[in-house]
């Protein structure tokens, strides 16, 4: 697959040259930024993720390499060391500060190597020696060859093993040295005559090396070799462009030599090779034997090679032109001047390159391929090739020029993410950063930065929606955010997600965005619905209420901006505001409104808009409170409204109400209601037409005549003394005589009956229905002798056997009822005689005053009570309250009264010159032994009124 090749910048933590080779390198980073932006935006839609990072290698470095310059480099699993061409040894850790310095050489030092457990270095140089130091003790040995050793290895196991190693170099032989017991080494070469040793790799049992001839594999515990690999054709001789090798397990070695890659797998049996590549390579009489399970061949010169999971990383030479038509035929490989920049390939084993990045190399242009080193840490995990390495198990590669050293390590989560937004994809970045990669800080950045992205992207309602997830419980965050929509006139797209609570923002904050929803008839729905669900202590309602307030009488004035308007003079306690617009928009809540706040004086002018919404309420309202809502106002209201509505039913719902109330409150309007109900109501009319004295007959008739409303008219003429007119409407036009009859006796108007009989005597019908209805009012007889002669009256003889019934039976119930009146006239009166009859005894004065003697108060009571009885006497008797036969006053000291039932008042004294004569008269009158009249035995002594008795007899 191809793949975009980037030029990566570098942080740069120490000096690395002096500085006209900083300013040289500056002017050609930018060259090569232009080329590399130039290929970059050809593959842009190809371009993938880099799995790489790097970062050039500080602490001492810098200064280590201003004096020198660096040969060689190893890693091990707790420090790096670096060799350099006047054969010093520095260990550094893996910042690059220096731990320990060892002047190992006096020459280039070639190659580095640590044992397993990173206790023990061993190096070779130019200058024929090998050295062997601890790095923990003082312990060093030092081997002298006398010709330059290019490559050494330490039995992995070198601290447990004998102390064993193996080196090679110009001598063209593989020597392994291995401590004696009794003391020195015992030295064994494995191969000789073959040329230079260029290259040599130790791992457990294992030893790799590479002359002219290729590459050899070797079992050091059965002392066989193991394979043998040619080497490649077609490319220089070794001291130009050096082999590579490198092992990426126990089992699989990886070579890099010239333009070639070949990877060999290490078996111990006879199955299939791996990716179905069969076994081409075996040692006679070995178990073990090599697979190549991969090779390929590069266009760029290989300067180093290391395992990358299931990749490799190539650090890649990229020669000239004149270089790749020489094919390497001279030993030429580069002008001075004009290399270009090494370059790291991540490729597969089938040379699938994933990603290519260029690597601005300081004083890269003068560089030759065998300049350049790659090593790397071990490690003991796996990658995820498709994916991020772990934390802790990413290697790392070191890259080194004679005068820069530049760290690769794979790209963590947090470059992972930093990489999707600098492509802009935003929402791969929050989706990794959610899935816990990397720190959570990140969260706010990626947030912030793809919010950004959205807003240049003009995208304001997906950034507004993904604000509650991307700013969270941030109150400046969303604060900031708040402000920034509003800068940019957007602030009603994020209105909806702005929270009220955790996090609760400033007032301000609320203010600016309920403002904002105030300036577009779109956004006023919106309005309404956050007044109504944001908290009201969240904000002060008098900003917003200013903002709207100036739009009432403007066209960009709505229905729903006003219900927004009236809920904030609630929430500010205008409530009188509010009912006026609650009102104005008919809203059904009003009336509950109304009695909630007690703003019953406040109706007095929206009686038409409340009339409007519910005129059955309103209505009830008006007269419940029409002590504090004048009839005169609501009348004028409902009668020069401009609104379209039926002003004249209600002025009839409410005048009526009213006259229900109270028949003297609408007075005024009577005339009024007339007409209103003769339109709407018109059974109304004659009850009110009979209870009302506040309308005009004159003003009502025309009313009822225009209507044709017929009974009406008939009450109007007889209130208005017309009796005559009404009579003959009654006849004329309801043809109902008993209606005419009834008319006519209420009237009591002896003349209207002879009108009603002249009348009806033009209409034969009408006199037969006279004669049915004017029983007991008027004779019959009377009527019949009226009668025309030859006039034909339907039904006249069951007509006239019915009046001569009903007279028959009226008389007989006259009669009786007379009789009856008669009697119980005559029993009362005899009653009432009897009792008139009978005298009440009062005592003297004396009596009671002994009789209810007290203490020294006593003689005031007295005087009180004698006043209290002489005024009862004189209130209740004849004369003056005197004797009606001495005429001297009543209240005499010590004399007894005798007050009888017909008022006439006697002294004792004086009634008792009279009793015998009224004993004879008793006497003789019960000579039978029967009672006396009055019911009392016979000889009973009685006292009467003289008076009475007298006038009686």
């Amino acid at each position: 697959m191809s793949t975009a090749r980037r030029a990566h910048p570098l942080l740069q933590n120490g000096a690395g040259g002096d500085d006209g080779d900083d300013e040289r390198e500056e002017e050609e980073e930018e060259d090569g930024d232009e080329e590399v932006e130039d290929e970059a935006a050809e593959d842009d839609e190809e371009e993938e993720e880099p799995r790489l990072k790097y970062q050039r290698l500080g602490g001492s470095v810098p200064a280590i390499l201003s004096t020198d310059a660096a040969a060689s480099i190893a890693v091990a699993d707790r420090m790096v060391a670096l060799g350099t061409h006047n054969g010093t040894l520095h260990i550094l850790d893996f910042q690059g500060n220096q731990v320990k310095e060892i002047a190992a050489h006096t020459a280039t030092i070639n190659d580095i190597s640590f044992d397993a457990d990173g206790e023990y270095i061993g190096s070779c140089s130019d200058d024929g020696t090998v050295a062997i130091s601890s790095l923990f003790t003082d312990e060093k040995l030092k081997f002298e060859y006398h010709r330059p050793m290019k490559a050494i290895a330490l039995d992995p196991n070198y601290s447990r093993n004998y102390r064993r190693f193996a080196t090679g170099g110009l001598a063209g032989q593989v020597l392994v040295l291995t401590k004696k017991t009794w003391g020195g080494y015992h030295k064994k070469v494995l191969r000789d005559g073959e040329g230079p040793i260029h290259s040599m790799k130790w791992r457990t049992d294992l030893l790799a090396w590479a002359n002219d001839a290729g590459v050899k594999v070797h079992d050091m515990k059965t002392d066989r070799g193991i394979a043998f690999i040619e080497r490649p054709k077609g490319i220089p001789r070794p001291e130009f462009l050096l082999p590579h090798l490198v092992w990426q397990d126990d089992t699989v070695l990886v070579i890099g030599w010239g333009t070639s890659v070949k990877i060999a797998a290490i078996r111990t049996d006879l199955s299939q090779g791996l990716n179905g590549i069969q076994r081409t390579i075996a040692a006679v009489g070995s178990e073990k034997y090599v697979d190549i399970v991969g090779s390929f061949q590069t266009s760029y010169h290989i300067s180093g090679i290391a395992p990358f999971g299931d990749l490799l990383v190539v650090l890649a030479y990229i020669p000239d032109e004149d270089e790749k038509e020489k094919k390497f035929s001279t030993s030429v490989t580069s002008r001075q001047g004009t290399a270009q920049r090494p370059e790291i390939h991540l490729v597969s084993w089938k040379n699938d390159e994933v990603t290519t990045d260029a690597l601005p190399i300081h004083g890269y242009e003068h560089y030759k391929a065998k300049d350049y080193a790659l090593a790397h840490a071990p490690f003991s995990g796996s990658s995820n090739a498709g994916g991020q390495w772990a934390a802790g198990d990413e290697p790392l590669y070191y890259i080194v020029s004679p005068k820069d050293i530049v760290v690769a390590k794979p790209r963590d989560a947090e470059d992972h993410i930093a990489w999707l937004l600098q492509h802009d994809c935003h929402e791969k970045a929050l989706a990794a950063v959610e899935a816990g990669q990397g720190r959570t800080e990140l969260l706010d950045e990626v947030g912030s930065r793809y919010l950004d992205h959205l807003i240049i992207e003009r995208k304001y309602a997906e950034a507004a929606q993904r604000c509650p997830k991307l700013l969270r419980g941030s109150p400046s965050a969303w604060e900031r955010w708040v402000f920034h929509f509003a800068h940019l006139r957007q602030l009603p797209v994020l209105v909806p997600y702005i929270p009220t609570e955790n996090p609760q923002l400033s007032d301000t904050a609320y203010e600016v965005a309920l403002v904002a929803l105030t300036t577009n008839p779109s956004f006023h729905e919106l309005l309404l619905n956050t007044v109504k669900n944001w908290p009201p202590t969240l904000y002060s309602a008098s900003p917003v209420i200013s903002a709207i307030e100036p739009q009432l009488n403007s066209s960009s004035m709505t229905d729903t901006l006003k219900e927004a308007l009236a809920e904030l003079y609630v929430i500010n306690s205008q409530y009188e505001k509010a009912l006026s617009l609650y009102a104005e928009l008919l809203k059904p809540e009003v009336f509950e409104f109304i009695e909630k706040y007690n703003l019953h004086d406040s109706v007095r002018d929206k009686v038409v808009n409340l009339m409007i919404l519910d005129s059955k309420r309103t209505v009830h309202l008006l007269i419940q409170h029409r002590d504090i809502i004048p009839t005169y106002e609501v009348v004028d209201q409902l009668l020069h409204t401009d609104r379209n509505c039926d002003q004249r039913y209600f002025l009839h719902l409410y005048l009526h109400a009213l006259f229900e109330i109270d028949i003297h409150a609408g007075k005024e309007f009577h005339d009024m209601q007339v007409e209103l109900y003769a339109d709407y109501e018109p059974r109304m009319l004659l009850p009110f037409l009979r209870t009302s004295q506040h309308y005009r007959l004159d003003k009502a008739y025309e009313i009822f005549a225009q209507r044709e409303l017929v009974r009406e008219q008939v009450f109007v003429l007889g209130r208005m003394g017309n009796a005559k007119e009404a009579l003959s409407t009654i006849i004329n036009k309801l043809e109902n005589i008993e209606e005419a009859v009834e008319f006519v006796m209420d009237q009591h108007d002896d003349e209207l009956w002879e009108e009603l009989i002249r009348q009806c005597l033009q209409k034969p019908e009408m006199v037969g229905m006279l004669l049915e209805h004017t029983v007991g009012n008027l004779d019959p007889l009377y009527i019949v002798s009226l009668v025309p002669d030859g006039l034909e009256i339907p039904r006249l003889r069951d007509r006239l056997v019915k009046i001569v019934t009903d007279y028959r039976t009226e008389t007989s119930l006259r009669n009786g009822c007379n009789d009856i009146l008669k009697a119980d006239c005559v029993n009362l009166l005899v009653k009432y005689y009897h009792e008139a009859r009978r005298g009440v005894y009062m005592a003297s004065m004396n009596d009671e005053v002994h009789g209810n003697r007290v203490d020294d108060g006593s003689s005031r009571a007295s005087e009180r009570s004698s006043s209290v009885r002489a005024l009862d006497i004189k209130s209740r008797t004849r004369c003056g309250a005197r004797c009606c036969l001495c005429f001297d006053p009543l209240p005499i000291q010590d004399i007894s009264v005798i007050v009888f039932y017909c008022c006439h008042a006697y002294h004792l004294s004086c009634l008792e010159g009279g009793l015998d004569l009224m004993r004879s008269n008793s006497n003789q009158d019960s000579d039978n032994g029967s009672d006396d009249e009055d019911g009392s035995p016979s000889g009973e002594s009685r006292m009467r009124c003289v008076l009475c008795t007298t006038a009686a007899a």
